[in-house]
């Protein structure tokens, strides 16, 4: 299942292939890590809280790191929070969290396991039980099988906790004076912190004790925003189990304005073709900044580093060919080869390049909406949701930025007719990243 090829690179520990990829920020000891990986294959797991019903592109950079780990013969943990995720984690944050029913946590933590599923082969089998409390450790009913990930859900660990226990326990390993100073905490100290929340560095440390104490994980990753997280983690289980672990976190994706990535006008940029169509998901890496290509190459795509370095070099209508490859192969990633070269072929399209119309977003309307005298086209573009009001349909059109088949549209009284339609279709463009095709129906 594994989709990265076997020329990514020419380094043969991972430690070195994380660093050529730009991925690595922070480790706790850089050459116990490397020396680590080189000559052993580890457990190391990445924690997933499950605040929505599907992933989205933030957590898709966890997910390539855990298949590089894999490619090169470690075992990936999945840890899904349905524990941690009934408190909320406050790092990167200024208000507190919505929370959850455990209904919804219990949901959302199927639904991520669904997606895991396509990019990260599991040992199904394989599965973690015994833990009731503080004072008894759980077990893993058989090693994993090589070459393959583990999922577990903190919740089998966190839901049967005595709290008397816990604090007795793992809370005198804490300094509240210590974690007060954390950046995840010292940002929200103005706007207020809540009990509950402060709770979680906590929670986050316990399930990295749990997990080296019972079937010896040696390594937690992260995003730059859970440092605090996982250096908590490390010093409990040194402390409560005199065991040694390591932590790495990696830069965040963010553009060279150092603003998130995958952040779209509908919202986030998820995974699920049923939230972002594949069509939208393309769009998006086909518009990134010139200066953002070589970064997201580098990340999100198993291109070997020396074709990355001559796609970002090239310089401007060329930088074009580099996105296109860039949008295409991170589709293929998520929503495989088909949907990929769907979401390329309505691009060309819609953009002047040859292919087919039929890849572009469709949308339908009643033929007998344009008999007669039709619909204006600024009232026709407002009910496509293409402006939000006549104004901003006025103002589109004083500017040019509307295009009706090609044509740009300067008469702002025209009226759209069945006559506009050729064959039955019409490709609407406004300003250059808008475009959707209306189709005809009889009903």
């Amino acid at each position: 299942m594994n989709f990265i090829p076997d020329n990514v690179s020419q380094h043969t520990n991972v430690y070195d292939v994380l660093k050529e990829r730009g991925f690595i920020e922070q480790t706790t000891d850089d050459e116990a890590i490397r020396e680590l990986l080189g000559k052993e294959k580890i457990k190391f797991y990445i924690g997933f809280d499950p605040t929505a019903d599907c992933l989205h592109v933030g957590h898709f950079m966890q997910v390539i790191i855990m298949m590089y780990m894999q490619k090169f013969g470690h075992t990936p943990v999945v840890l899904i929070g349905g524990g941690t995720g009934m408190v909320g984690d406050p790092s990167g944050r200024t208000d507190m969290r919505q929370m959850m029913t455990p209904e919804t946590i219990q949901n959302n933590c199927d639904n991520f396991k669904k997606l895991f599923d396509r990019f990260i082969e599991f040992d199904e089998e394989w599965q973690y039980s015994g833990n009731n409390g503080v004072y008894s450790p759980g077990k893993e009913n058989k090693t994993p099988e090589p070459g393959k990930a583990v999922c577990v859900n903190n919740a089998s660990w966190l839901l049967p906790l005595n709290y008397i226990e816990f604090i007795r326990e793992i809370g005198k390993h804490f300094s509240v004076n210590n974690m007060l100073r954390a950046e995840c905490f010292k940002q929200r100290m103005e706007r207020g912190l809540s009990f509950l929340e402060f709770n979680y560095m906590l929670m986050q440390s316990y399930d990295f004790m749990v997990m080296a104490r019972d079937f010896d994980c040696k390594m937690q990753f992260g995003g730059n925003d859970q440092w605090s997280n996982v250096l908590g983690g490390i010093e409990l289980t040194r402390k409560a189990c005199d065991k040694q672990v390591y932590g790495m976190t990696f830069s965040l994706l963010t553009t060279s304005e150092g603003k998130k990535m995958g952040k779209t006008q509908k919202g986030a940029l998820w995974l699920n073709a049923e939230k972002t169509s594949p069509y939208e998901f393309y769009q998006y890496w086909r518009n990134v900044a010139d200066a953002d290509v070589e970064k997201c190459l580098r990340m999100l795509t198993f291109l070997p580093m020396d074709e990355v370095r001559k796609l970002a070099a090239l310089e401007g209508q060329e930088i074009n060919k580099a996105k296109e490859i860039l949008a295409y192969e991170v589709t293929k990633l998520v929503h495989g080869e088909e949907e990929a070269k769907k979401a390329q072929e309505g691009a060309r399209a819609a953009f002047g390049g040859g292919g087919s119309l039929d890849n572009i977003p469709k949308v339908q309307k009643a033929r007998s909406d344009f008999e007669g005298e039709g619909i204006g086209v600024v009232t026709f573009i407002r009910d496509l949701g293409l402006v939000p009001s006549n104004r901003e349909g006025f103002m589109t059109i004083e500017q040019g930025g509307l295009k009706l088949d090609g044509e740009k549209v300067t008469d702002k009284k025209m009226m759209v007719t069945v006559d506009t339609f050729k064959d039955g279709k019409l490709l609407v463009e406004k300003g250059k990243k808008k475009k959707l095709v209306v189709e005809l129906t009889e009903s």
